[in-house]
């Protein structure tokens, strides 16, 4: 068994209704192209909208339009608005009168029996009514795109929100490398005289610095969180206004009052009376002119809701440009920061490499110094005879022989000399980096 659904389009650029029998497993696309032949908007400038603001989904069957259970099955109503459009131009006309409806409007004092003037009186109620619920599935549509422009609104503050986060960031972390980069230069300058130096380095640190005063351009958010700010203001004057509420109390009360003349009418008894229709032919006057007046107010409230919702369209490219540009200067100066820490801690290697060298170099001529002269030392005696040259040299079992020392202080050349080299190494591998 095949079951289908109906769906009702309510287009807010004419104020009429279209609807169409749904397919099983129609798509949304499929249901769009049927949209754009009846109405002459294209399907790329479609907006569908559920009476909560949410857009249908593209992906999805064009049965989302219904939600089975909760209402009659063809009692749900969808509302098309043209995304080209920010102004609608509304009011529109009316709905057009039936022939005998009309016919009294033309001559409100003309007699008719009481049995024709009940069935005529009974188009009138209908009409007044049929008046008021027009009215009432167009406020329906404006409320559908106030919550759609809340939806907006609502990403628009997140993305503000990680926008205004990512730049401060962004600001904590330059304003922590400019004060790390300028000690780090005065450190640098006043050991150039006793320490190490690389002119390379010391211009690279120096570019560092510029490109990081280049980085904070891409914090300077203001310009469009003044844009949101006033945005957000507008929409909040928006739900404030009167018109964002159901304007149509003088229409329920002008379509009870028809009821009621029609039921007065009713019990009069069907004899061969006549009576004209001037009481009805009024409220049918007023209806309309308070259908116009509504109408005119709600349009233009609507577009004000759909230019609002155009300028957060608008703004949200901006704002991803924004907080691409802050990311992309957020990792440079990270970059940065790493690369000069590297640095130093490269120097700091040089310098301690250094200070080991000599500490080496150090020990092993005092090394040399220290045990040549105790071997010649002349050994102290009580006796006159002067000792024999040899007798001085320490014997094997009190200490290390001659060999052995020229020998390690041979090994200890060698190793200053392997020091001294990678220091070189290391020096050039500095300045060319």
């Amino acid at each position: 068994v095949l079951f289908f659904q109906i769906v009702h389009i309510l287009n807010m650029t004419s104020a009429k209704i279209v609807s169409f029998l749904l397919h099983p497993e129609e798509s949304l696309h499929s249901l769009q192209n049927r949209i754009e032949f009846e109405t002459g908007i294209s399907t790329g400038n479609q907006e569908l909208l559920l009476e909560t603001g949410i857009c249908l989904d593209p992906r999805k069957a064009a049965s989302q339009c219904v939600i089975d259970g909760v209402r009659g099955w063809d009692s749900y109503m969808v509302y098309l608005f043209d995304k080209s459009k920010t102004v609608y131009d509304g009011p529109f006309a009316s709905r057009s009168l039936s022939d005998c409806v009309n016919y009294i409007v033309q001559d409100s004092k003309i007699q008719l029996p009481i049995p024709q003037l009940r069935k005529v009186w009974a188009e009138a109620v209908h009409y007044v009514i049929g008046l008021k619920e027009d009215y009432s599935r167009l406020f329906q549509g404006q409320r559908a795109a106030m919550l759609s422009l809340l939806r907006y609104n609502a990403n628009l503050i997140k993305m503000k929100n990680n926008m205004v986060s990512a730049s401060q960031q962004l600001k904590a972390k330059l304003e922590f490398f400019h004060q790390s980069i300028r000690l780090d230069l005065e450190r640098y300058s006043d050991q150039m005289a006793y320490g190490i130096s690389s002119e390379k380095m010391l211009k690279a640190w120096k570019e560092m610095e510029e490109k990081a005063s280049q980085c904070a351009q891409a914090e300077d958010i203001g310009y469009l969180d003044e844009q949101i700010m006033a945005l957000h203001t507008e929409i909040v004057e928006l739900q404030k206004s009167p018109y964002a509420r159901r304007q149509g109390e003088v229409m329920e009360s002008l379509e009870q009052r028809a009821i009621d003349l029609y039921k007065q009418l009713k019990t009069r008894p069907p004899d061969h009376a006549y009576s004209d229709s001037t009481d009805m032919v009024k409220i049918i006057v007023q209806t309309v002119q308070s259908q116009d007046r509504v109408l005119k107010e709600l349009f233009g409230h609507l577009s004000k809701l759909l230019g609002c919702k155009q300028k957060i369209i608008d703004l949200l490219p901006e704002i991803e440009v924004a907080l691409n540009n802050i990311k992309e200067a957020d990792n440079s100066v990270m970059q940065m920061q790493g690369k000069r820490q590297r640095e130093i801690w490269h120097l700091l290697k040089i310098a301690c490499t250094q200070s080991s060298s000599r500490s080496l170099v150090s020990s092993s001529l005092e090394g040399t110094a220290s045990t040549p002269a105790a071997t010649w030392l002349p050994q102290s005696s009580s006796g006159n005879a002067a000792p024999h040259p040899l007798s001085s040299l320490a014997a094997p079992e009190d200490g290390e022989n001659f060999a052995d020392v020229i020998q390690e202080n041979v090994n200890y050349l060698e190793l200053f000399s392997s020091i001294l080299q990678e220091v070189r190494q290391e020096q050039n591998c500095m300045m060319v980096s």
